[in-house]
C-alpha cells in the first residue's frame, strides 16, 4: 500500500475520532483539519478525497459496520481493544461498501496500529481479513434500514410517516447525494455543459464529478450549491420582484442568493460573523446584492416592519443526513427539544417585524414535527395574530405529494429521486 494511501487513512481515524469520541461535526472536523500542519492538508486532492469518503462512508452505515465487525468477533473488544475500532471500521467500510481489495483493508488497518498500538495488529488483521471474506454473507443478513438508524430517531419517524414511509426515508438516507445547482438564469442552457438533468423546481442535478470550484459557470457566478428541496420555501413568498424581503437566519446564504437572483431588495439577518461572511462571499461571486447584517434575531429589530418574511430557523437538520450522515450520530432528542424552543421564539420575533396582511414563511431542514408542525401548532394556539394559508400545487410545480393534508410543504429524503426533508408553512399576518 502506498504511503498517501496509509496517510489518507490515518486522516480519516483522526476524523472518526473527532466526531466520534469528540463530538465534533463533520465540517468543523474537516476545516479544522485542512489547518496547515494538519493531516488533510497535507494530501493532495485525491488523497483528501479518499480521506473524506471513508469517513463519511463510515458516518452515514456505522450501524451495519458495528454490527458486521461483531459478528466477526468470538467476543466482544474490551476496553483495552477500544484503540483499534475506528481502524476495524474503517476496515469494514472498504470491505463492505467500497470494494477495495483484500489485502489493501487488511494492511492498511494494520498499519493504523503502529506504534503504540502494534500489540492489537493480530486482531485488526484477522478481522480486517474476515470482513473481506465474509462481506457479501454479512451484508445479506442484515437489516441496512435498522441498523443504521438510531431507535429513537426510528420511533419518531414510523409514528410521523408510518413504518414503511420511514423505511423509504432511510434507505435513501444511505445513498450518496446528488450534486443539485441553482442557476441565476435558465438551467436548461447548462444541462449539457455540467451532465445534468432540469428537475421540475429548475434545480439542474449534476452527475459530472471532481471539485465544486472547477466545475464550469462557478468563477462566473452563473450557479450555486442547493439542494432543491431547499430551493422551495422561497417560492412560497410569490413575486418578490422590486420587493423588500427580509431574509433571517440567513447564512450560508442559498436562499438569499435566490431572492436577490428573483430581483428581491434583501435584508439578510444572522447572527453568526463567520456564517455571514461566507454569505456575502457567495453574493460577491455570484455578483448579487443584499444588505447582510450581524444581529441577534431575537433582539434586532428593522425601523418599519416587512411585507415578506422569510424564517429558515435553526433545527436539528434531520432532514440533511444524506449530506451529514455525522447526524445520525450526534444529535439527540435534548437537541430537538432546545430547537424548538428556540423556533417559538424566531416565530414571536419574526411576527413583530412582519406588516399586516404580510406574508411569514417558516422552514426547517427537520423530519421532526415537534420542530415543524407542532410549531406552527402552538402558535396558531397561543393566539397569534397569523393564519396558515395553504399551499397550492402549481407553486410546487406540480408536485403536490409534497403538500401536506393541512396545506404545508413536507417533503422526504426519498421524494424526486433523493431531495432532503424539508418543511415549510406559510402564514399572513391579520389586518
Amino acid at each position: 500500500m502506498s504511503d498517501t494511501g496509509h496517510r489518507s487513512r490515518a486522516a480519516a481515524m483522526r476524523l472518526l475520532g473527532q466526531i466520534l469520541d469528540r463530538r465534533q461535526m463533520l465540517d468543523q472536523a474537516l476545516a479544522d483539519d485542512l489547518e496547515p500542519g494538519r493531516r488533510l492538508a497535507g494530501l493532495a486532492p485525491r488523497d483528501r478525497a479518499f480521506a473524506r469518503l471513508l469517513t463519511v462512508t463510515v458516518l452515514r452505515r456505522l450501524g451495519q459496520i458495528d454490527d458486521a465487525i461483531s459478528r466477526c468477533l468470538d467476543k466482544p473488544l474490551n476496553r483495552a481493544a477500544k484503540p483499534a475500532l475506528n481502524a476495524l471500521r474503517l476496515a469494514g467500510a472498504q470491505a463492505l461498501f467500497l470494494g477495495t481489495p483484500a489485502h489493501a483493508v487488511a494492511d492498511g488497518a494494520v498499519r493504523l496500529m503502529a506504534p503504540r498500538r502494534r500489540h492489537l495488529s493480530g486482531l485488526v488483521n484477522a478481522v480486517s481479513r474476515r470482513l473481506t471474506r465474509d462481506a457479501a454473507a454479512i451484508l445479506a443478513g442484515q437489516d441496512e434500514v435498522r441498523l443504521n438508524c438510531p431507535d429513537w430517531l426510528w420511533l419518531i419517524w414510523s409514528t410521523a410517516y408510518g413504518a414503511a414511509v420511514a423505511r423509504q426515508m432511510i434507505a435513501a438516507m444511505l445513498l450518496e447525494p446528488p450534486l443539485d445547482l441553482t442557476f441565476k438564469s435558465d438551467a436548461g442552457a447548462w444541462a449539457q455543459i455540467l451532465q445534468g438533468e432540469v428537475l421540475p423546481t429548475g434545480t439542474l442535478r449534476c452527475t459530472a464529478g471532481g471539485a465544486i470550484q472547477e466545475l464550469p459557470g462557478f468563477e462566473a457566478g452563473e450557479w450555486w450549491v442547493q439542494d432543491t428541496a431547499a430551493s422551495l420555501p422561497v417560492h412560497l413568498l410569490g413575486q418578490v420582484a422590486n420587493r423588500d424581503v427580509l431574509d433571517l437566519c440567513a447564512a450560508p446564504g442559498g436562499k438569499t442568493a435566490q431572492l436577490a437572483a428573483s430581483g428581491a431588495r434583501v435584508t439578510a439577518i444572522d447572527n453568526a460573523p463567520r456564517r455571514l461572511a461566507l454569505l456575502r462571499s457567495n453574493l460577491d461571486r455570484l455578483n448579487l446584492q443584499a444588505d447582510a447584517i450581524v444581529a441577534d434575531v431575537l433582539t434586532w429589530r428593522p425601523p418599519r416592519p416587512f411585507e415578506f418574511i422569510l424564517l429558515d430557523a435553526p433545527c436539528s437538520a434531520t432532514g440533511t443526513i444524506r449530506r451529514h450522515p455525522d447526524i445520525w450520530h450526534l444529535r439527540t432528542p435534548e437537541d430537538v427539544r432546545q430547537a424548538a424552543a428556540l423556533q417559538d421564539q424566531l416565530l414571536w420575533a419574526a411576527m413583530e417585524m412582519l406588516a399586516p396582511g404580510g406574508t411569514l414563511i417558516y422552514s426547517t431542514c427537520s423530519l421532526q414535527p415537534e420542530e415543524c408542525e407542532q410549531r406552527i401548532d402552538a402558535l396558531l394556539a397561543s393566539g397569534a395574530p397569523v393564519a396558515r394559508r395553504p399551499i397550492a400545487a402549481a407553486e410546487l410545480f406540480g408536485m403536490d405529494d409534497l403538500i401536506t393534508a393541512i396545506g404545508d410543504l413536507r417533503s422526504l429524503p426519498h421524494n424526486l429521486g433523493g431531495m432532503d426533508g424539508f418543511y415549510a408553512c406559510r402564514l399572513v399576518r391579520g389586518g
